[in-house]
């Protein structure tokens, strides 16, 4: 479930190559070849996106139900793949289809290197697609990508220390969370290796939750240009609840880096923490040296300050594209339909994934782990959709930032959220 890591990491920013070079998909034809002719369609996905079992199966179906068409399937891996989707989507002969991470869809689009699919939506079955997966493939009002499956964090947790701590049921509510902290610091809190919850002071995905929560938000947008919205009320009302929690729960995480410095799945495997906000794959981390607390971990939703309620989450995942050049693009708008049908998207479903074109979430009930992601997932979210984010997010990211700032004292909250805004606001401007 390692997949999801990379799929989080924004890209860095796009400078589409003027040059034409040798791609490795379609014919040599500048449109659609005739129906009948062999033809071939390329289809780049990433590594560990899509299991074998269903690519297996989706490609002899396709091929079957298109007499004289060879899908020609390239796994692709997310180390230099910036770099390479940049040239080939530059150049006349680019792949059919290709897999994008979602914070890298609106700059592709934006470039103008892909289809404009906005009147297919119907047809690749948009009504069943995630909310958030479809508006990180949406630019200036059109829709250039396809939501393919998501993944969402959520609170891991050790259930034997629940149940020594008396912590009956896993919280619903800020409140309840708070309180489970609480007995969780009565209980085993004279250990002074013990953590109720480890929180590294720049985990920014936890705090779009409790800002989303409170009603704010990171920026506002108007048409295609987005605007800081980090000096709000509610904004810094999320900002506060993170710092309650680091606060209550005496976490030694550090507050000048994030939860993959140190990796937190390997801090929580060592025992001696009870909670972590995370994505389902890390348990598989936490317990590689640990197998006995394979048992012993469940998960529950990022609850709300409204009692019974999940926080909303940031959705992050791939998206599913048609570049502009492909030879190929009617059948490539097929494949997609085949793809993001109810047969395939269970597929992923059972893997473990959250499906971006389905809302029967179902299969992955059979993990709690996975169950938890799933509830949670139906209140899911994304980042901006512009350009400028995959710089934000790769480079000086001012989320992190303002968190470190306003956790170690060096900034009042006030002067955290407004330097944050201002190099947010910059950003956007350079960026878009």
């Amino acid at each position: 479930m390692k997949r999801w890591t990379k799929v989080m990491t924004g890209a860095a920013a796009i400078a589409l190559a003027t040059a034409g070079c040798a791609g490795s998909g379609g014919t040599d034809s500048g449109g659609d070849a005739a129906a009948g002719e062999d033809r071939t369609l390329t289809v780049w996905l990433m590594d560990g996106s899509a299991p074998e079992t269903l690519t297996d199966a989706l490609h002899e179906e396709f091929e079957q139900a298109n007499d004289g068409v060879t899908v020609k399937y390239e796994i692709q891996p997310w180390n230099g793949i910036q770099d390479k989707l940049t040239t080939a989507l530059a150049s006349q002969n680019p792949p059919d289809v290709i897999e994008l991470g979602n914070t890298q869809a609106p700059a592709f689009a934006a470039e103008g290197v892909l289809t404009d699919l906005s009147g297919d939506v119907d047809a690749l079955h948009g009504d069943q697609w995630l909310d958030s997966l479809k508006a990180s493939g949406e630019w200036d009002g059109k829709q250039f990508s396809t939501p393919f499956y998501a993944a969402n964090r959520e609170i891991i947790y050790r259930t034997d220390m629940f149940e020594q701590a008396g912590i009956a049921a896993p919280p619903t509510s800020r409140e309840e969370w708070l309180d489970a902290i609480t007995k969780l610091e009565a209980k085993f809190g004279s250990d002074p290796q013990f953590q109720s919850l480890y929180l590294p002071g720049q985990n920014w995905y936890a705090l779009l939750s409790f800002i989303w929560d409170e009603g704010g938000d990171i920026a506002t947008k108007d048409g295609t240009n987005f605007s800081a919205a980090l000096t709000t009320p509610e904004a810094k009302a999320g900002l506060e609840f993170y710092k309650q929690l680091v606060d209550a729960s005496g976490t030694t995480a550090p507050k000048d880096n994030d939860e993959q410095n140190p990796v937190q799945a390997g801090i929580f495997g060592q025992g001696k923490v009870a909670m972590m906000i995370g994505l389902p794959w890390e348990v598989a981390t936490a317990t590689e040296d640990a197998p006995d607390l394979k048992d012993k971990i469940s998960g529950f939703p990022i609850p709300s300050k409204n009692a019974g309620e999940t926080a909303p989450v940031f959705q992050g995942g791939s998206n599913l594209a048609i570049p502009v050049n492909s030879a190929n693009a009617d059948l490539a708008k097929d494949y997609l339909k085949l793809l993001l049908s109810e047969k395939y998207q269970t597929m992923l479903a059972e893997a473990g994934m959250v499906p971006g074109a389905s809302t029967d979430l179902s299969p992955l009930e059979a993990d709690p782990v996975s169950k938890a992601m799933a509830e949670a997932a139906k209140n899911g979210r994304s980042v901006p959709a512009t350009p400028a984010w995959a710089t934000i997010e790769a480079g000086q990211n001012p989320l992190k930032d303002m968190l470190t700032a306003y956790l170690t004292g060096a900034k009042s909250l006030d002067q955290a959220t407004a330097d944050a805004n201002t190099a947010l606001d910059e950003a956007f401007s350079s960026g878009a």
